[in-house]
């Protein structure tokens, strides 16, 4: 996995190295890290400018810069001459870097400005540079991290931010680069360069983590948990778990449909509908493998349940139903208005940024300019796992690193797409899954899912959910690429 830390573990790590090495190596390595980066990404052979700050980010810029410099023409810009890194400044002055007072009339910019230690917002002169780059567009690379940008909290301050095109960072990643808002202004396209300074051995457990192509052990494990005891294939559909499905209503029957869709298309063996006559006479009609059952009184035994998909007026019953099963439960949509004040079984909620904003009450907009911290609050609130919707889907447990999803393609923003996704985080959990292992797994095949069906354009949740199987065996065989997992264009 992927793996983000704080900066107070980014610190600490840091001084266990540095009192390892001799003085001056972390700036030394990053440096030379950031000068390759800057060659590979920055087009053509023009001149570049380094905004250079106070600290060590200012002085891995420097560096960077002064190596640079035997190359191509580089200038500096230094926010305050008397706190500059001082080596780093007698570098690039020796290497020949020209000094200006701005990035003006500059194609290429390496913000050095503010570096994980710096508090959010910019001050000047980095706001007036800030302004001079907004007009003029030119490509900025990042150094760590965007300057101004929140960096444990991966929120943004106001707009008191310098928004890159390109980030190189050093040892691990950090919230702000993986997930939003922050992440989005990090990068275009790919992820951020990660360059190795030897941090690793020194960081403790991440506060951020995101499953990858490369990484199907979770996948593996949850999976494993379905085979016999000799390790062969299931011989029965019920060991590989029933998953109940309660969704759906006369004026949202499409959702029923999708989220048993969804359902069907995870690992496990069985799907049992729970809806009324004519809702579950067309479930069963579409999807003819699914025993609908009418009567909540004959549901039959499930190992997980999924409530709440278009489930209008009836979603209420249906959660109060399932939570007396005492099996896990995704509670999505419609039942997410009526959950306890706290729960016996282990939930995965499963809100988009109003949804949440409903069950915290506060407005969409905070959510969505802070997702980490609402669904953190939420997830202590309730105890429960909290996967909260959006471009980089969270999944945040109480006491666990949050976990961030990194496929997907914009044109998954589609209706029903949500319902599918409960469906097959349902079945994660009928497997055998944990709510956060489960949300993490639904919302990579999912997104996985929507970049192969929608093949760079448009995208039903129906074809979504046809192409959930083929990228689960992909990922278990080892064969699914990462270009088969991400298309996020340009923003």
């Amino acid at each position: 996995m992927l793996q983000a830390h704080t900066v107070a573990d980014v610190r600490a790590a840091e001084a266990a190295l540095m009192s390892q090495v001799p003085p001056g190596s972390l700036m030394r390595w990053a440096a030379a890290g950031l000068a390759a980066y800057v060659r590979e990404v920055a087009p053509g052979s023009g001149p570049v400018v380094f905004l250079v700050g106070t600290g060590d980010n200012g002085g891995d810029a420097l560096f960077a810069a002064a190596e640079l410099a035997r190359e191509r023409f580089v200038a500096v810009a230094i926010a305050d001459p008397s706190r500059v890194h001082v080596e780093g400044s007698y570098a690039a002055q020796a290497a020949g870097c020209r000094l200006v007072d701005s990035p003006r009339g500059f194609g290429v910019v390496v913000d050095g400005v503010v570096g994980i230690g710096g508090a959010p917002g910019l001050r000047p002169p980095a706001d007036a540079w800030r302004a001079t780059i907004e007009a003029e567009r030119p490509f900025v690379i990042a150094v760590d991290v965007p300057s101004g940008v929140d960096v444990d909290g991966a929120t943004v301050a106001g707009g008191s931010f310098i928004p890159a095109d390109a980030t190189c960072t050093f040892g691990t990643y950090k919230n702000a680069l993986l997930v939003d808002p922050a992440a989005g202004w990090a990068v275009r396209g790919a992820l951020p360069r990660l360059i190795d300074i030897g941090l690793t051995p020194y960081l403790p457990a991440p506060s951020i983590e995101a499953l990858q192509a490369a990484d199907n052990r979770l996948l593996l494990s949850v999976l494993g948990s379905t085979l016999d005891q000799r390790g062969e294939a299931p011989t029965q559909k019920y060991t590989r778990g029933v998953v109940g499905v309660a969704a759906g209503s006369t004026a949202y029957a499409g959702a029923a449909l999708l989220c048993v869709r969804g359902a069907q298309s995870g690992p496990a063996g069985m799907v049992r509908f729970l809806g009324e006559q004519d809702l579950a006479a067309r479930v069963v009609d579409r999807c003819p493998e699914v025993v609908a059952h009418t009567d909540p009184a004959e549901r039959g035994r499930v190992q997980a349940w999924v409530v709440g998909s278009g489930g209008g007026d009836e979603a209420a019953a249906r959660l109060a139903v399932a939570l007396e099963d005492e099996v896990p439960v995704v509670v999505d949509a419609d039942a997410l208005q009526h959950v306890p004040d706290r729960f016996d079984v282990p939930v995965l909620l499963t809100p988009h940024a109003g949804e949440l904003a409903r069950m915290l009450d506060v407005e969409r907009s905070a959510v969505e300019a802070d997702p980490l911290g609402h669904a953190t609050r939420a997830a202590e609130r309730w105890e429960a796992t909290v996967l909260l919707k959006g471009a980089r889907t969270l999944v945040v447990a109480p006491g666990e690193p949050a976990r961030v999803n990194l496929t997907g393609s914009p044109w998954l923003a589609t209706a029903g797409a949500g319902d599918v996704l409960a469906g097959v985080a349902g079945s994660f959990l009928a497997a055998g899954a944990d709510p956060r292992d489960a949300g993490a797994l639904a919302a990579f095949v999912h997104g996985a899912a929507a970049v192969v069906a929608s093949g760079g354009g448009p995208v039903t949740a129906s074809r979504v959910a046809d192409a959930v199987p083929g990228v689960i065996a992909a990922w278990r065989n080892g064969t699914l690429d990462e270009s088969q997992v991400r298309d996020w264009r340009d923003r």
